[in-house]
């Protein structure tokens, strides 16, 4: 066997060297990685004078490419993407966007399935499964329901959700590690059984670590979290879904999702200055709202893409999630290819070059909707307060400030989490940092940092970004994980209820969701406009025009950041802290103490009684913005996502009574008086009556959390009815047996009132595309009759009637 290796550079000398075909092929991608970084020609020759086979079509025939280090069975497959895509081309007859390309690529049945954006669900078959620490403990509990001895498809665990940021990340590890013992150990041990990949406390935020180790071109991910679309960045299809979804995939079922339709975002001109990646993403959030992406793909594309790098095109991606986007991608391109090959993925990366037509967007392919962007003219952003898509220039937010009586004065800057936490965010937020403390100023408010992963911390804390400059202007380092975020800060420096603003780099906003205190003005923008205003102290401040004072009454302004993509040196990895599998769990054991107030095991839902659902009583008519925060909190409550009882204690109590504008308070309609949502909703149950929720547009939007599904059917809930709903949530109701319905005339929401009896007709008849019919009884004796429509398709409609989902799956097995 002899190898030439031919390079344009040298001229192309014949050198031949003999190689066992074994070892050759071993090492193939190795050999290719090195030579195609100098842009040579690899050929293998069989035998003196044989003809030369181009490196692609013995590397395709031969080597195979890991999808990732921890997985060495489980391949990268170009192929079967290829032919499903080139299958679908052909029956549609028209060129196809990269969303498309991956999501029909990834088709069940490819020369069957009946697309159309907007209409038809879509059967099927994601590479992989990620789930975060809160929502991993209801998923695996539903895969140990199922039976089923061991996962379908490559799957992982990450602990990040569960640290409550107190004091500073080592303490609160430590801390986290000890209260969360028994929930780390089920997670552990359940993974362990089943063939699942676990991530310990202290590895870091699930985005991350999947942009680090899982993400690549063209693969599609589901992830229990919402911001899953993180992945994005890294021109995969990356989806947010609620648990059941996720274990239907690991049981090796065809996943369903509504076919998407594409909105196109064509980016021109070049990011500078201030203006970064995060400012795309705030600015798209203003012009398409909180729900302008709902059931669409977000696909950004032209000219502009360049200008950005790859954990950039993430943190668009990541925040794609508060437009209510299915997903966001970008095409694959070198800024790509470059960080899989610093992240030691240069493999798929050199695949990747090879199927690149495959991993970009046909010419003259259509999008149902264009956004047009010149990067040249975008200004830094800042969104808020209350909701992310309120958006601002920096330049007028203390002006805004003023006029909306919104506190000027910055309490707490905070730069981090899964959308802005990578090494080109914490060095352009250190070189803003350390202009301060070259003029001998420090933070006037407070500041802290978190590392989005370990080989982040370890990589900065290497580079001098955090002790020498992070550190030294006030920053509080803060554990590998979601912290304040998500709701995990013990917040001390103000009290509940006491109106003050923080400023983050994160990507939610909500009423009370960082600290809950409902007076808190948090605003969302980029790290480097976080690091400005905390040393500021001031929303008044815009740091293109406006000056600093330094402690000697020196003026100066700040120059624009600046930060390298990736480091000069490789990432320093930090900490081991991955558990593989075992080949062989089937012998292990996970244990759920049946008296823990963490971890309950599952009882099956009830099935559907086969008759139409009679004189129900409306729980609460919520009024205005309904986010999954309000119908089901994280902070506190996190610790009871594993015990379906307890947590079902927190449901819908930061939702808005629109009888009396009060949180919490509703009436008992058995007993006329007032409580509490949980418990009048437990009083329903004990005394056999059911109940509906009315809601507002947008039910639901923000997190995947399934637990707000699984909390009214676990409660006796039977019907959501709403304006509109936000994806990931309607399809998390119907998982679990729930009819989510919606108004055909939303002015019918006016007409629903508190003491409204409610009753749904046609379920006998139940079918994808008929309404169902409300008959709503009042009080006063009159009633009227109202249109629901549903977005049920045959298989969900059997998920109804099974009583869920999971129900379903068993049923199916016998």
């Amino acid at each position: 066997m002899c190898l030439w290796l031919t390079s344009e550079k040298d001229g192309g000398s014949d050198t031949c060297k003999t190689l066992d075909i074994d070892f050759f092929f071993f090492h193939i991608t190795t050999v290719f990685c090195h030579f195609s970084s100098r842009k040579s020609n690899l050929f293998v020759a069989l035998g003196h004078g044989a003809r030369r086979l181009h490196l692609s079509a013995a590397y395709r025939a031969k080597a195979k490419v890991s999808m990732s280090r921890f997985e060495p069975t489980s391949f990268v497959n170009y192929e079967r993407l290829q032919s499903n895509v080139e299958i679908v081309r052909k029956r549609l007859n028209r060129p196809l966007t990269l969303s498309e390309k991956i999501v029909y690529g990834h088709l069940d049945d490819a020369h069957n399935q009946e697309i159309e954006r907007g209409r038809t669900y879509l059967r099927l078959r994601p590479d992989r499964v990620a789930m975060q620490d809160a929502t991993a403990q209801m998923a695996m509990l539903q895969f140990i329901s199922s039976g089923l001895p061991k996962v379908a498809v490559p799957s992982t665990i990450h602990c990040d959700h569960l640290i409550e940021a107190q004091i500073g990340g080592a303490q609160d590890l430590a801390r986290a590690k000890e209260i969360n013992q028994e929930v780390y150990n089920f997670l552990s041990s359940a993974g362990a059984k089943y063939g699942v990949g676990f991530w310990k406390p202290g590895s870091g935020i699930i985005h991350q670590i999947i942009l680090e180790n899982y993400a690549y071109p063209g693969v599609m991910l589901i992830g229990t979290d919402s911001h899953t679309p993180n992945g994005g960045g890294l021109g995969a299809i990356c989806i947010g879904v609620g648990g059941a979804d996720a274990v239907d995939v690991m049981a090796g079922i065809p996943w369903e999702l509504k076919c998407p339709k594409v909105i196109g975002v064509r980016l021109t001109g070049t990011l500078s200055g201030w203006t970064s990646p995060k400012d795309v993403i705030l600015k798209v959030a203003g012009i398409l709202t909180v729900k302008g992406g709902t059931g669409a793909i977000v696909e950004y594309h032209g000219p502009g893409v360049d200008s950005i790098s790859c954990t950039g095109m993430a943190t668009i991606c990541n925040m794609g999630a508060e437009i209510g986007a299915t997903t966001s991608v970008f095409p694959y391109n070198h800024r790509m290819r470059t960080y899989l090959e610093k992240t030691g993925r240069g493999q798929i990366a050199a695949l990747a070059d090879e199927y690149s037509d495959l991993l970009v967007p046909d010419e003259g392919c259509k999008y149902d909707q264009i956004i047009e962007l010149n990067l040249d003219e975008l200004k830094p952003h800042i969104n808020g307060p209350f909701t992310p898509d309120l958006a601002h220039p920096v330049s007028k937010i203390g002006a805004m400030a003023e006029k909306n009586s919104w506190p000027l004065d910055v309490k707490v800057g905070l730069i981090g989490s899964c959308t802005n936490s990578s090494y080109e965010d914490m060095g352009r937020a250190a070189s803003v940092a350390k202009q301060a403390l070259d003029k001998g100023l420090k933070c006037k408010a407070q500041f802290t940092v978190t590392p989005g992963s370990e080989q982040i911390r370890a990589t900065i804390e290497r580079d001098g970004y955090v002790s020498v400059i992070l550190s030294a202007v006030g920053g509080v380092v803060l554990a590998n994980a979601c912290g304040p975020c998500i709701g995990q800060w013990d917040r001390r420096d103000v009290k509940k209820g006491e109106k003050n603003t923080i400023v983050t780099s994160f990507n939610r906003n909500f009423t009370a969701r960082n600290d809950a205190n409902p007076a808190t003005h948090a605003f969302v923008t980029s790290p480097e406009i976080v690091t400005a205003l905390a040393i500021a102290g001031t929303l008044n401040f815009n740091p293109e025009t406006d000056y600093l004072t330094a402690p000697n009454g020196e003026k100066f302004k700040l120059v624009p950041p600046s930060g390298d993509e990736l480091p000069a040196r490789d990432f320093d990895p930090g900490q081991d802290t991955y558990q593989h599998p075992p080949a062989d769990g089937s012998s292990l054991n996970v244990e759920v103490n049946p008296q823990s107030n963490r971890l309950q095991l599952l009882e099956p839902f009830d099935k559907w009684s086969g008759s139409d659902l009679e004189n129900m009583v409306v729980l609460i008519k919520v009024k205005g913005k309904c986010t999954t925060d309000h119908i089901s909190a994280a902070g506190p409550w996190l610790k009871f996502r594993g015990h379906l009882d307890n947590i079902s204690n927190n449901m819908l109590i930061g939702a808005v009574n629109s009888e009396n504008d009060a949180v919490n308070k509703i009436k008992n309609h058995l007993t006329g008086e007032y409580g509490g949502v949980p418990d009048v909703a437990r009083h329903y149950k004990a005394s056999g009556v059911s109940w509906v929720v009315v809601g507002d547009d947008n039910y639901g939007e923000g997190s995947s959390r399934e637990h707000a599904a699984l909390e009214p059917r676990h409660l006796g809930g039977r019907v959501i009815i709403v304006k509109s709903f936000a994806r990931i949530h309607e399809t998390n109701l119907k998982k679990q047996g729930l009819l989510p319905l919606t108004f055909s005339n939303p002015s019918d929401y006016d007409k629903i009132r508190p003491d409204d009896k409610i009753s749904i007709r046609g379920l006998k008849t139940f079918t994808p595309g008929k309404p169902l019919t409300a008959v709503v009884k009042h009080s006063d004796g009159s009633e009227e009759t109202l249109q629901l429509n549903h977005s049920f398709n045959e298989t969900q409609i059997q998920w109804f009637q099974a009583g869920s989902a999971l129900n379903r799956m068993k049923q199916l097995q016998h």
